[in-house]
């Protein structure tokens, strides 16, 4: 048997300067123009005034506590959603039956989804159209600020039916690894009920897999952008909007400013990270008090029918909101309170089909090439680890999570202003190398599981018939794991199609994408062209997932084996 070459540590080295140097780039050139440094506007640091200016915004305290309340709304009412449908179903018929109902709306964009939502719940949207026959006899649009309100409501919502999917996914990889159902059955031979048997037997050891994701849930909540457009209030906007006004602002002063604001939107992401944790232990130490004094709460029908419920209502409004996509895209005229317009036309595909046609291809492009850039450091990272026998630490855990937890308002201002400062910035690449920053976390969390349960006793026998190890991977491993190396494919163009502000900031404005075209439709209220966009965008990410699940059945067709290597 030949000995296993090992390979040079260039990719992984290669891939941790892609992860962390766009952030610390980004993060420093914020502090910098933060602290009036910012040599393109003529300005020389260090100075305060930037955050003598932001104290001085009379909206301050109201976006501030918008990006809280919003965000740790969410991610607190997207969790427990999480908790109750695994807590009362996980192993049944009607939680395999949600569970494939929602597995396929992780890869609808934040946006898309937005738009179908305010399709349903504005005031002339199809829930008004709904109720107006048969309860409320309206036959104008009732004035009610539901979408866009000022406490943020809507755009909870928007967030809640989008995290539940992925903590869902996240959940689901994470018990494999804990014997869930073992330690079901053991609490509940102990006499307690199903729902507190998961959550004082099987809850702890998940939630210690899935905090960085929890995390990643609640900051990415806090500073979401395209989503606070579409949903959330204007007067005043959360922080993250406002920064990113300041930022497109032609006056180059205005983005101390915005950089200012940015490193107040870190700041609070920590805050509440630490507060997140510090409950964390606060309910570890009251659960422990339960157990001890041991009350069995084996009446739980109530809530396990909560559970299931509201999993099912944020399936039907999202599928529901990508059926308004369809219908606004083909309507013609369409008069309140009609269910249904009058007729369909493609009028609205004639005129925005060619150009929403281009930034589609363009869109495909950098989706194609960030992905495919990502998925050659992923594979080049993992085989290393495998030659050198080495695993992934929690400290290389946090690393690969770090450009997910970081606002992206916090260092893609800084990031522009660097490119911008180096002549790169506003570039189809600049704007492929921003993607790949946030693409990579997931094709890495996407092929870790898989290619670590690949079966080696395959390469052992590939190497005593005279394989080199350069061989055994590209003939026998990579062929066998086709069909999850092209799931994280589709997962990487999925997370690549929905990216809004770095295509937004680095691009400048001139790198066209279906997210940043949608979002910037969402001013000027054209429904139709908004449908035409969001179900496109849809299309898009959705697209590599049906070829991700045919392709390797085509392939595999004569060897059913590797049909579901």
């Amino acid at each position: 048997m030949r000995p296993s070459l090992a390979l040079p540590p260039v990719l992984p080295l290669l891939t941790i300067l892609v992860l962390i140097g766009p952030v610390l780039a980004g993060l420093w050139g914020t502090i910098s123009a933060a602290f009036g440094h910012l040599p393109v506007a003529g300005l020389q640091g260090p100075s305060l005034t930037p955050f003598q200016t932001l104290w001085e915004w009379p909206g301050l305290s109201a976006s501030v506590r918008l990006s809280l309340v919003t965000g740790g709304l969410a991610t607190f009412l997207s969790l427990a959603i999480t908790l109750l449908l695994l807590a009362g179903w996980s192993g049944t018929r009607p939680f395999r039956a949600v569970l494939r109902l929602l597995s396929p709306l992780l890869s609808v964009p934040h946006a898309a989804a937005a738009f179908g939502l305010m399709f349903l719940i504005q005031p002339s949207g199809w829930i008004s159209r709904a109720l107006s026959p048969w309860l409320t006899g309206w036959q104008r649009p009732p004035d009610v600020l539901l979408v866009q309100d000022p406490m943020g409501l809507a755009m909870t919502l928007g967030l809640v039916v989008k995290e539940v999917p992925f903590l869902l996914l996240i959940s689901l990889a994470a018990l494999s690894q804990i014997d869930s159902q073992g330690r079901l059955r053991v609490a509940m031979a102990l006499g307690y009920g199903r729902m507190a048997a998961w959550m004082f037997g099987v809850l702890p050891a998940l939630y210690a897999r899935i905090r960085l994701p929890v995390y990643v849930v609640l900051a990415y909540s806090m500073s979401v952008v395209d989503v606070a457009v579409i949903l959330g209030p204007n007067t005043p906007p959360p922080l993250s909007v406002q920064i990113v006004r300041w930022m497109g602002e032609p006056d180059l002063t205005l983005r101390t400013l915005a950089s200012a604001a940015a490193l107040l939107q870190l700041a609070l992401v920590i805050g509440a990270l630490l507060l997140w944790h510090g409950g964390e232990r606060a309910l570890a130490a009251l659960g422990r008090r339960l157990i001890y004094r041991g009350p069995r709460l084996s009446q739980d029908g109530l809530w396990r029918a909560f559970g299931l419920m509201t999993s099912l209502l944020c399936v039907g409004l999202v599928l529901a909101g990508l059926a308004g996509l369809v219908v606004w895209s083909f309507a013609a005229r369409w008069s309140f309170p009609d269910i249904l317009p009058d007729g369909f036309s493609l009028r609205s595909w004639q005129r925005n089909g060619p150009a929403a046609l281009e930034t589609l291809t363009t869109t495909f492009a950098i989706a194609l090439a960030a992905t495919l850039a990502g998925l050659i450091l992923t594979l080049g990272c993992l085989e290393t680890e495998e030659r050198r026998n080495l695993r992934l630490t929690r400290k290389g855990l946090w690393l690969l999570y770090l450009p997910l937890l970081v606002p992206q308002t916090a260092f893609l201002p800084g990031m522009q202003t660097l490119l911008l400062g180096f002549g790169i910035d506003r570039t189809l690449w600049a704007v492929m190398l921003a993607h790949l920053v946030f693409v990579l976390p997931y094709l890495r969390l996407s092929l870790e599981g898989p290619y670590k349960a690949w079966d080696a006793r395959l390469g052992a026998v590939g190497a005593a018939m005279g394989a080199s190890p350069s061989r055994i991977f590209l003939t026998l491993r990579l062929p066998m794991l086709l069909a999850p190396v092209m799931t994280a494919l589709a997962v990487g163009m999925a997370v690549s199609v929905g990216q809004y502000l770095p295509t937004l900031l680095v691009g400048g404005g001139r790198v066209q994408t279906l997210t940043t075209e949608a979002v910037a439709l969402a001013a000027g209220g054209d429904r139709r062209a908004i449908g035409l966009y969001g179900l496109l965008q849809t299309a898009a990410a959705l697209l590599p997932f049906v070829l991700a699940l045919t392709l390797p059945l085509i392939v595999w067709r004569n060897r059913r084996g590797l049909q579901h290597g």
